[in-house]
């Protein structure tokens, strides 16, 4: 296709006057700051023009050929392309693509859990595997099952079974105190019942199907998620939604009184009262209530005596009382207004509750409900002294109950912040328990010294996480920039980092296998590995623990995904606050953290471009684990900062509570720092910095490139909160934005009705206002289904951006919530996010070179265009290929 292209270098224009297709090669001459369209083999003719001068020169064919002399001449015929693809591109697509297949392909361990073997030899674990799916759009779930065999403390064996069992339809498994039953939930896609199937050793013993009429789906979220055992194996509680409300009804003849709730075409259910949700992730999802079924006949019984504002989560059974009835502890939030969002928001008061379970008896060996309708069921609050209560976990002589509280966080109003740790002595009498002391095992930790325990951050707890004294447990926590292991004796409140304290890994407990740990560990630039934790001195006070590797195919990985593991290295930095004087608390003057990955075998004095990683929040924490993302980024030629600024989780309470009401000045300030740290250090090169964000992370993205509108080559935003004024009308969790806005005083003058005055400071604190001087290429990437922040946040940005002239790139996934996490969403938004800054990198040489072929031209020093040229396209090869 004939075609003309213009160059224009600061204040020279440059014409290449071309009739034929244009040359792959020279492709990148079209870039984002070179408004060209094409380059041909065939042109002939370059004519020059500067402002102060029209002079024209002719190169020769031969000349011109030779600058170009890596691509091939001939016409080429012209292919449909993807829309906003080009032949470079797709080609880029293409490399890419492939190597984030084989990163995405990595298993990971979701749970774990270990059983006595039956020949009284070893024992036996079971490991819940997932695997990313890209064409059916799903996690593939299976089980791989292993003997284990410890020699002595040196030496353990894992006989693995020689194939994993795929767990098609399951929702979630839960084994039986004892390890003899299995009880598997199956989650209806539509109105069907439940599927709950009880498994013994060989065979499936029971299956049960319950009825939308009883409840919904069963939670298996994680967080309202509980499923419990009791101590006899015939009663499982568990949480799932309440049934549905009825509806209004109408045909023909309008309202159909009394309804119906059989299907009928010739009339329709209407909508009903609107009812509150928790938010992200629960859209659509009915209040979690409290269930027992009865595993002998089947019988379901929703536990009576809860109040209606209660929802209820992580439910266990409590240990035998006086008056021998079993009681049920369970979470309960309480939402007498409106739910605010929940997910990754610990700020929601919760509190421990304690309710009678269905009362049964025994009769001819079966056990049948008795009729406790009219009975007045208490329910009683074990925890109304502390705002925050959740994880319940009973010692196992049931002479304690032990739980995680996030009071900081509720009590500040930060989303998420320093957890402390709670025991209280149990009662066999119940009139005791709302009167029961509790007591604090970890406080919360305001500013740690260096090598002591940060503080306490928990993202989950083992079903069963105790030792066999039966006072230690075991958990895994943020330290800093790392996830350790503790062990944590709950009646000396002795705490013990028992994870390698040298290693620089992150560490997380799968299960115990008796007084021994089975763990998972890894690092950006190593897959994860099975160890097994044995304790070497025992008796002694700070016991030692040896760590066996465990030899695992579990995550089997390609050789070329290896062989560039091999070669990178990481560190990690501390990175001195830049200005003390406006630190208000010792731990907000302390050196905050930055992860640094790149090449071990660096072939010149050239640094790697740089890939700015800020995670969100504000208050979460990057992690040494292995990230299948950073590491492919990592494999493409980039270096990696990965900053976790004050505000980040594992570092203190001070420095966490540091950040709200300075977000978008201290958060930004501590990422310039970062990045002048690696460039004084000669390891990355200020021309070639690229940044990537998601929610608070896109946030300070958009902050970066609008505050330093010259210090990124391109930028990459995951759901950015982009303006605060408007996402605090639109967002599940307006509150957040008060909070991170104002300071700890947002959460007591937070209204679903701002002020024009706070709207204006909002808008005051958001990267919008620094819209005018942003410079940097930046790819927009869009949950449409996102409620935490609404897709509207980031449009209105990106529309803006290209309003005043910016480059942008939008990418709207249309089902996808405010994680981007459905595997072809979140495969397809990183590759984008690889081709997008490999592309900046590259046009950001070009631009160089083009600058200084304009610098000789203006010199007149036309002698020096051809090698400049020759050099130009030279580069654009070098990218292709």
């Amino acid at each position: 296709m004939p075609s003309c292209t213009a160059l224009r270098m600061g204040r020279v224009g440059v014409d290449i006057i071309t009739t034929s297709n244009r040359c792959a090669n020279c492709h990148l001459l079209r870039s984002r700051f070179l408004p060209s369209t094409a380059l041909s083999h065939r042109s002939t003719l370059l004519t020059l023009r500067t402002t102060s001068t029209s002079t024209s020169i002719s190169l020769s064919r031969k000349i011109f050929s030779a600058s170009l002399a890596m691509g091939d001449s001939k016409a080429v015929p012209i292919k449909e392309m993807p829309l906003g693809l080009d032949t470079t591109t797709e080609e880029e697509y293409a490399s890419q693509s492939k190597l984030l297949q084989e990163f995405t392909s990595i298993p990971s361990i979701d749970k774990a859990w270990t059983f006595k073997s039956d020949d009284g030899i070893g024992s036996q674990a079971m490991f819940s595997i997932s695997q990313t799916n890209l064409l059916a759009n799903k996690r593939r779930k299976s089980i791989l099952s292993t003997h284990i065999f410890k020699d002595n403390n040196s030496s353990v064996n894992f006989r693995w079974s020689p194939f994993p069992v795929e767990m098609t339809g399951v929702s979630t498994i839960v084994p039986s105190p004892s390890g003899s039953k299995l009880f598997v939930v199956r989650n209806p896609e539509s109105e069907s019942p439940s599927q709950f199937e009880i498994w013994g050793s060989s065979q499936l013993e029971k299956e049960f199907h319950i009825p939308q009429s009883v409840h919904g789906s069963v939670y298996t979220d994680g967080w309202f998620e509980g499923i419990s055992w009791n101590s006899d194996e015939t009663l499982i509680a568990y949480v799932a939604e309440e049934p549905s409300p009825s509806k209004p009804t109408f045909n023909d003849l309008g309202y159909k009184k009394g309804g119906s709730s059989d299907k009928d075409c010739s009339s329709w259910k209407g909508q009903g009262d609107w009812e509150e949700e928790w938010g992200e992730t629960y859209a659509g999802k009915r209040q979690p209530a409290l269930f027992v079924i009865n595993i002998n006949s089947g019988e379901v019984q929703a536990v009576k005596g809860i109040k209606k504002s209660l929802s209820i989560g992580q439910v266990v059974w409590a240990p035998s009382t006086k008056d021998m009835h079993q009681y049920l502890v369970f979470v309960g939030w309480s939402s007498d207004t409106r739910k605010l969002g929940i997910k990754y928001c610990y700020n929601r008061p919760c509190a421990l509750y304690a309710v009678k379970a269905p009362i049964y008896k025994s009769e001819a060996n079966e056990l049948e409900l008795k009729d406790s309708s009219t009975e007045d069921v208490p329910v009683f609050n074990l925890t109304q002294q502390i705002s925050s209560a959740f994880f319940p976990r009973f010692s196992p002589d049931g002479k304690c109950l032990v739980f995680l509280s996030a009071r900081s966080s509720v009590d500040s109003g930060a989303h998420s912040a320093t957890d402390s740790l709670h025991r209280i002595d149990w009662s066999t009498d119940v009139t005791l328990w709302s009167s029961a002391k509790i007591v604090d095992v970890i406080p919360v930790v305001m500013s740690a010294e260096n090598g002591h325990l940060p503080g306490l951050y928990c993202s989950s707890f083992l079903s069963n996480p105790w030792l066999s004294d039966g006072c230690t447990m075991i958990i895994s926590s943020f330290w800093r920039s790392c996830q350790v292991i503790l062990s944590v004796n709950v009646l000396s409140m002795e705490v013990l980092r028992i994870s390698p304290a040298e290693s620089k890994f992150s560490w997380n407990v799968l299960t115990l296998d008796g007084d021994n740990i089975v763990a998972v560990s890894s690092s950006p630039v190593n897959v994860p590995q099975i160890k097994y934790g044995c304790i070497v001195e025992k008796k002694t006070k700070a016991a030692a623990w040896n760590w066996l590797d465990v030899s695992s195919s579990i995550f089997k990985c390609s050789e070329k995904v290896r062989s560039l593991l091999s070669s990178l290295q990481f560190s990690i930095m501390e990175i001195p606050v830049k200005d003390v004087s406006d630190c208000l608390t010792k731990g907000a003057s302390k050196p905050f953290e930055a992860i640094f990955v790149s090449s071990s075998s660096k072939k010149s004095d050239a640094c790697d471009p740089l890939i700015v990683i800020l995670h969100g929040g504000p208050h979460s924490v990057s992690l040494t684990s292995f990230s299948k993302s950073s590491a492919f980024f990592s494999s493409i030629g980039f270096s990696l900062l990965i900053v976790n600024y004050r505000g980040s989780l594992g570092f203190g309470e001070e420095a966490l509570q540091s950040l709200p009401g300075k977000v978008g000045q201290q958060d930004v300030n501590d990422v310039l720092t970062a990045i002048d740290h690696v460039i004084d250090k000669g390891l990355a090169s200020p021309s070639k910095i690229t940044v990537l964000g998601g929610s608070h992370g896109g946030f300070l993205t958009t902050h970066l490139i609008g505050q330093a509108p010259d210090k990124f080559v391109a930028a990459a935003v995951r759901n950015p909160v982009c303006n605060l004024a408007l996402m605090v009308g639109t967002t599940d969790i307006p509150d957040w934005c008060y909070v991170e806005a104002c300071g700890s005083k947002g959460k007591d003058i937070f209204s679903e009705a701002p002020s024009a005055d706070y709207l204006t400071l909002l808008h005051s604190k958001s990267p919008i206002s620094h819209l005018s001087k942003v410079k940097t290429p930046t790819l927009f990437l869009l949950g449409a289904q996102d409620l935490r922040v609404p897709v509207s946040n980031g449009l209105q940005y990106a529309r803006a951006l290209r309003e005043k002239g910016g480059e942008v790139k939008v990418i709207v996934f249309p089902n996808d919530v405010h994680e981007i996490g459905r595997p072809q969403s979140d495969f397809e938004s990183f590759l984008n996010i690889g081709v997008w800054f490999r592309k900046g990198d590259q046009e950001h040489k070009l631009s160089n070179s083009n600058r200084r072929l304009g610098n000789k031209l203006r010199s007149g020093k036309m002698h020096e265009v051809e090698g400049a040229l020759v050099e130009s396209c030279g580069r654009s090869s070098s990218f292709e290929k």
